[in-house]
């Protein structure tokens, strides 16, 4: 049988992507009560960037679940001398029960997995970030009791990562996802179109906007990210056009009354996000922060659950 692979957030179902955040709240309240790599069996946890959250927390997360973490810096390295990343995963699989890679390419990630015989989870990419947004989601349910129906509006860089992922997973969780972003920093017309497919579905709705103020109107989540990702250039550049999609007090006061901020970190304060909204009441990014742990692990156990 097949293994199951997490590359991009549509790789699950609405139903599946239901059971496994129901795993995480589970494990959150018993946090040693799941040991699906007891042996230990070894998780191999690959990096060909830098790492701080997700290294700790599929670190911490792998022993946890009474398995071995073995992880490798600078994966890109030993394949920059001409070792293909399908013949690194026929290595990989035969001796470690799931790869975590955090890389560059969306395309290097899906190679590995066609040739890989265990599961094989996106820890991070250029194109989607599809973990993150599980922890994500998990935090709303928590705050919020529920994820279908919720407005979630992302500000700042939709052509990222985080909003791609945001309109993906939010999509599948049944959420009315807006992602607020001048033009040339717009989401991917095609994944818009695929999020809207999945939200057609769900009960929820995508949209892209550029005016930030009328995108937040009414929010129940205000979620933002980095305005100048790992390995971009054009930082003054970016900041001038990027400054009037800060999260700050004013634009949040046109969200919900109840509305919740994320940011998936490290924060630069000042720029996508002020410290008074950072350390306000409305922040929730520490929960979010934690929530890496338990929605990984409820991920890794759900994925080697099901080969």
């Amino acid at each position: 049988m097949s293994p199951r692979h997490f590359l991009r957030d549509d790789d699950l179902s609405p139903a599946e992507q239901a059971e496994v955040l129901d795993l995480a709240a589970a494990m959150k309240k018993d946090r040693f009560g799941y040991r699906p790599f007891e042996g230990p069996q070894t998780v191999a946890v690959l990096f060909d960037k830098p790492s701080a959250r997700t290294r700790v927390s599929f670190h911490t997360g792998i022993g946890e679940l009474g398995g071995l973490p073995l992880v490798v810096d600078n994966v890109s390295v030993l394949m920059g001398r001409g070792e293909p990343a399908s013949d690194l995963a026929r290595v990989l699989d035969r001796q470690v029960a799931a790869i975590v890679w955090r890389t560059t390419g969306q395309a290097l990630i899906e190679e590995m997995a066609a040739h890989s015989a265990v599961p094989v989870v996106n820890a991070l990419t250029d194109d989607f970030h599809p973990c993150q947004i599980l922890a994500d989601l998990q935090t709303v349910r928590e705050r919020l009791g529920r994820t279908a129906g919720v407005t979630l509006t992302y500000v700042g860089d939709g052509a990222n990562n985080m909003a791609h992922s945001y309109l993906l997973g939010g999509a599948t969780a049944g959420m009315h996802v807006r992602i607020a972003a001048p033009a040339g920093y717009q989401p991917d017309a095609v994944l818009l179109d695929q999020a809207a497919a999945i939200a057609a579905r769900t009960g929820g709705s995508v949209l892209a906007l550029s005016d930030p103020v009328a995108a937040v109107q009414g929010a129940h989540v205000i979620a933002t990210d980095t305005w100048v990702s790992m390995g971009q250039d054009g930082k003054e550049e970016r900041v001038n056009v990027l400054m009037p999609y800060q999260v700050n007090a004013e634009l949040v006061e046109h969200a919900a009354p109840d509305a919740v901020v994320l940011h998936c970190l490290p924060a630069y304060r000042g720029y996508e996000i002020t410290d008074e909204v950072l350390e306000g009441p409305r922040s929730v990014v520490w929960d979010q922060a934690e929530n890496r742990l338990h929605a990984q692990k409820a991920l890794l156990h759900w994925l080697v659950s099901h080969r």
